[in-house]
């Protein structure tokens, strides 16, 4: 096989969220976000595997993107919809039962004048200046607003993870005084904001990247492991070069293993010459340029020719990658690319699953 195969170990998936949701009080319910195709790793089965943890609200980014999970976790379950109401939603929204977060006045109008006693939640801008309602927007419909009975107020954090940084404060100080008192189930934090602590809890709390293993969340179980098989070995004399404009010259004679992944697959080009995979537990330099759809490796240093490296794993996460490419590990995470072959490993209906 000539595809690289992205190991998704489920299971951890839930034992993380298990992990976050006991860093809150009983009274708080932990939800999470499954957007973007549950990070990159398949919503279905992300969600699927969530809800047997335990998980009894979902969010997703756009409307499009709660079909799939609705598929999957049944009429029952909420999934909010951070992208709020847009114009061509409404159908889908009542269909699907989702829950859109409105994040205007034009929102909230087209919201109570296609789907009158439909539920929706409202979102405040507490300072990130991104979605939502701003102060004095809130202001002049709240009243009107909390008549209709929002399922939830939420904000959100723009540096939760950085735990010193003032504005996590400010906004927190912003979002009490937009929502001290009224009878709304509230909501503010992500994974960073729940490792904030108690204060920034409230009713509600939404994680997402942590359930995938990313930071801020350190204490998190690898989630994914990305295999790439070896197609190919070479012998490489000293002063020969490897890879598109000669960006790397072998020093001695080396031993070079291509693999099948590349930028088409979100391997960004970015770690050329820099990141290594793994045969293992033992590091292997990552030599030459990022290309299309391979990679190059010097093996010198191994006894035989692995059949498979590792990109991701244990010893090397998003975060690593994230940091070398100069990026973050969400990015890195869901851009993992479709022709990955996903083989998803859980303990639920049989075990591994494909």
């Amino acid at each position: 096989m000539a595809t690289s195969t992205l190991h998704i170990d489920l299971d951890a998936l839930a034992a993380n969220w298990q992990a976050l949701d006991a860093k809150s009080s009983a009274a708080v319910e932990t939800a999470a976000v499954v957007k973007a195709n549950g990070y990159g790793l398949g919503a279905a089965q992300v969600a699927k595997r969530l809800l047997h943890a335990g998980v009894k609200t979902f969010f997703v980014a756009a409307a499009e993107e709660g079909i799939a999970v609705r598929d999957a976790v049944g009429p029952v379950p909420v999934i909010g919809v951070f992208g709020g109401h847009m114009k061509g939603d409404t159908d889908i929204i009542r269909t699907h039962r989702l829950t859109p977060m409105l994040n205007s006045i034009d929102q909230i109008t087209r919201h109570f004048e296609r789907l009158e006693g439909h539920p929706f939640g409202i979102q405040l801008d507490s300072g990130m200046n991104r979605l939502g309602l701003e102060a004095p927007e809130w202001n002049a419909v709240r009243a009107k607003v909390l008549a209709r009975g929002p399922w939830l107020v939420m904000s959100h954090l723009a540096c939760a993870d950085a735990p010193n940084h003032p504005m996590n404060a400010r906004q927190l100080a912003n979002f009490c005084t937009m929502t001290d008192g009224i009878a709304v189930r509230r909501a503010l934090s992500a994974t960073g904001g729940i490792l904030l602590g108690p204060d920034y809890h409230f009713d509600l709390v939404r994680p997402g990247i942590g359930l995938y293993g990313g930071l801020p969340y350190e204490d998190a179980r690898p989630v994914v492991r990305l295999s790439c098989p070896v197609i190919q070995t070479r012998e490489v004399e000293q002063g020969e070069t490897v890879g598109y404009s000669n960006t790397w010259t072998a020093e001695s004679p080396a031993w070079i293993a291509t693999v099948s992944a590349g930028y088409a697959d979100g391997i960004t080009r970015a770690i050329s010459n820099s990141a290594v995979l793994f045969a293992g537990d033992v590091p292997c330099p990552l030599v030459g340029r990022v290309s299309m759809d391979l990679i190059t490796v010097d093996i010198s240093h191994l006894r035989e020719a692995p059949e498979q490296l590792d990109l991701l794993c244990a010893h090397q996460t998003v975060d690593d990658i994230a940091e070398i490419g100069a990026t973050i590990g969400y990015e890195i995470l869901t851009s993992l690319g479709q022709r990955f072959k996903r083989v998803y490993k859980h303990t639920i209906d049989g075990g591994a699953a494909k």
